[in-house]
């Protein structure tokens, strides 16, 4: 089949949510002048190595935030945030937090999920991710569409679970493996590796 976007797909369900797949997903935590936020964005990744840096991309708004989500609004306040990687063993309490709570919410205390706190910013980070990033917003922009916003984010600190190093490598398969999303309400882990060098 082809269809064009804005003729519609006739399809039961929107193909491009699994076509680009899988996904990691970045569980982006939050702090701001009514509190503390949690939510997953599978529209995540790493695009740079020195320095690193982070993108991810927020689609759909809040009743209550005029155009946008907490996370977003949190970001534009302060400038930072954290991307925590879920493992396996916490994709339960990731899609717990992805529910639409109340601006000024905590989806740590509403979810039951651990909080530490960030050394080189001031925001929360989930104590069991796999890996937490801290992260200084170097950009947030308004993306075509309504309500479709991308923040990048240079890293300023990483944290990785002592169980996911794995003989000086960053494994979390001790956790259940990396999680990633499919699209639809589809999900995986991914737990089988080989070694492929470059030519």
């Amino acid at each position: 089949m082809f269809y064009r976007p804005e003729a519609g797909h006739g399809l039961p369900h929107n193909p491009w949510n699994a076509i680009v797949a899988p996904r990691p997903i970045g569980w982006i935590s939050t702090r701001g002048a009514d509190g503390d936020n949690l939510g997953p964005y599978s529209f995540f990744n790493a695009v740079a190595y020195v320095p690193p840096q982070v993108i991810f991309g927020s689609t759909g708004a809040k009743d209550d935030r005029h155009g946008t989500k907490d996370s977003v609004t949190h970001i534009a306040e302060t400038g930072v945030f954290c991307v925590n990687i879920a493992p396996a063993d916490m994709k339960d309490a990731m899609n717990a937090s992805s529910a639409f709570l109340p601006a000024g919410a905590s989806e740590f205390e509403r979810c039951g999920i651990e909080a530490a706190e960030c050394e080189t910013i001031d925001c929360p980070r989930v104590a069991r991710a796999a890996a937490s990033i801290e992260c200084r917003a170097t950009r947030v922009m308004p993306l075509a569409g309504e309500s479709n916003w991308l923040v990048v984010g240079v890293a300023t600190g990483i944290h990785i679970r002592d169980d996911c190093l794995v003989e000086g490598r960053f494994d979390p398969r001790p956790a259940g493996g990396w999680l990633a999303r499919l699209g639809y309400h589809d999900y995986t882990t991914v737990t089988e590796l080989w070694e492929m060098k470059r030519p």
